[in-house]
């Protein structure tokens, strides 16, 4: 069956969301493949866009089912990426476009609306920059700590910024 948020090009349009909070962390959920539970990474909010919506529909729809924060002020496009991994029994080829969003709603929950979300999401964290460059775990996009702090202190960029491919 074809995947339904493919783009012409088989690739899954996925709309990710870099929230901060007022203190400037940001939002990660702690993920886990279904299969073996030892694998684990975390990542932002965001999955695929759905029927006609657009990037900007699916962003806030996926932050509000995969969280419950629904306040927020949506930003601009930062990054754009494609990426390439195995999740649950198949490779995912994705299309993603990190939209910068903030918050004063800080309590998030993690109620997943899929069944696939809630066998594999185990929590939510905020992150400050400092904490991520110190991470030792895994974590999506590979360069967040260091994208995460130039846009700390330069501001979004002007135009979406192209993040190198990533495959797994």
């Amino acid at each position: 069956m074809a995947d339904p948020c493919a783009s012409e090009g088989g690739l899954r349009r996925a709309a990710r969301v870099i929230l901060l909070d007022p203190a400037d962390r940001v939002l990660l959920m702690h993920g886990f493949e279904p299969g073996d539970p030892s694998l684990t990474w975390w990542f932002t909010p965001g999955g695929g866009l759905e029927g006609g919506e657009s990037w900007e529909e699916a962003a806030r729809r996926e932050l509000a089912e995969e969280t419950g924060i629904t306040d927020i002020e949506l930003g601009p496009v930062l990054w754009t990426r494609t990426c390439s991994f195995p999740f649950d029994g198949r490779r995912w080829d994705q299309d993603e476009r990190y939209y910068l969003a903030r918050t004063e709603q800080t309590p998030a929950w993690t109620g997943g609306e899929t069944e696939l979300e809630r066998r594999s999401v185990t929590g939510l964290r905020w992150w400050t920059c400092e904490e991520l460059f110190a991470a030792r775990e895994t974590v999506y996009p590979t360069r967040l700590a260091e994208l995460l702090r130039t846009l700390l202190d330069e501001g979004p960029p002007s135009t979406p910024v192209l993040l190198e491919t990533e495959r797994a």
